[in-house]
C-alpha cells in the first residue's frame, strides 16, 4: 500500500486504458533542449535549495519508506541518480550502502545519507561505475526529464539492480525549463503523459526486463487549493 496514493488520479491510472506502443516511439528531436550547452557548466555552481516544495517532499519520503520497507533491514543497497545535498529517505534509513551520483560535487559531497558519491554527467556519458547487480533499490527525483539517453540510461540502471530489485522514479511540474527535453516541457503539467513516458522508459530498456510497471500520484495537494507541488511516480522492478 502507497501512503497518500490518489486512486482515482489520472495519473495513478495512467496505465489502465492505455495501449503501449510495439516499438520505441520516440525520435531525436523529442530529446533536443533549449539549451544545448555544457551540463558541466550548467551545474557548476551549487544549488543548496530543494527543488520541491516540503509537502511534496514529505509525501515522497513516506512513500520511500513503504517502498524500503520490503528490502531486507540494514541490509539493502540505494542508489540515487541525479542527486543532490538531499536524497529524501526516510531520517531513520537503514543501510549497507547508499550510492549517489549527481552534477555538482559539493552538493554530493553534502549528502549526510551518501556512503559514497560520484560526480557523473549522464547525459554525457551513460556508464554507470558500479558493478553488476549491485542495488536494491534506484530512485531519481525530479531530474528524468533532463535525461538525453534515456535508453541507455535505464539499461544501465537494470544492469546495477538486483533481480527483483525496484526503482522509483518521481517528478513535479518544476524544472529548469531551458535544460529539460522538448516533449516533457511541451506541457508540464501533463502528469499522466510522464507517467506514459517514463513507463515506456521501462518498457523498452531493456524490452522484456523490468516488470510490475505501475504509476501512482501522491500529489498532497490533489483536489483541493493547497498550493503543494504535485507530486507523480513511476515504479518498476527488474525482472
Amino acid at each position: 500500500t502507497i501512503p497518500g496514493a490518489i486512486p482515482l488520479s489520472p495519473v495513478t491510472r495512467a496505465l489502465d486504458d492505455y495501449r503501449p506502443p510495439e516499438d520505441w516511439p520516440y525520435r531525436p528531436q523529442s530529446f533536443k533542449r533549449m539549451d544545448e550547452t555544457s551540463d558541466t557548466g550548467f551545474y557548476i555552481i551549487p544549488r543548496f535549495v530543494k527543488h520541491i516544495d516540503d509537502e511534496a517532499i514529505d509525501a515522497l519520503t513516506a512513500l520511500y519508506a513503504a517502498v524500503f520497507s520490503t528490502g531486507p533491514a540494514g541490509k539493502s543497497a540505494f542508489l540515487d541518480l541525479c542527486s543532490s545535498w538531499v536524497s529524501h529517505y526516510p531520517k531513520d534509513l537503514k543501510a549497507s550502502r547508499v550510492a549517489i551520483t549527481g552534477m555538482n560535487w559539493l552538493e554530493l559531497a553534502a549528502n549526510r545519507q551518501a556512503t559514497e558519491w560520484t560526480r557523473k554527467d549522464l547525459n554525457g556519458d551513460t556508464h554507470l561505475p558500479y558493478d553488476d547487480n549491485s542495488f536494491d533499490f534506484i530512485t531519481n527525483v525530479v531530474s528524468v526529464d533532463y535525461l538525453t539517453k534515456p535508453r541507455e540510461v535505464f539499461q544501465e540502471m537494470h544492469r546495477v539492480m538486483k533481480p527483483g530489485g525496484v526503482a522509483v522514479i518521481s517528478f513535479s511540474n518544476r524544472c529548469f525549463f531551458t535544460k529539460a527535453i522538448a516533449m516533457w516541457i511541451a506541457d508540464m503539467n501533463d502528469g499522466r503523459g510522464h507517467a506514459r513516458i517514463v513507463a515506456n522508459y521501462f518498457r523498452f530498456n531493456p524490452s522484456g526486463g523490468w516488470v510490475n510497471i505501475s504509476t501512482v500520484d501522491i500529489s498532497p495537494g490533489y483536489g483541493t487549493w493547497n498550493p503543494s507541488n504535485p507530486m507523480w511516480v513511476v515504479t518498476a522492478v527488474k525482472a
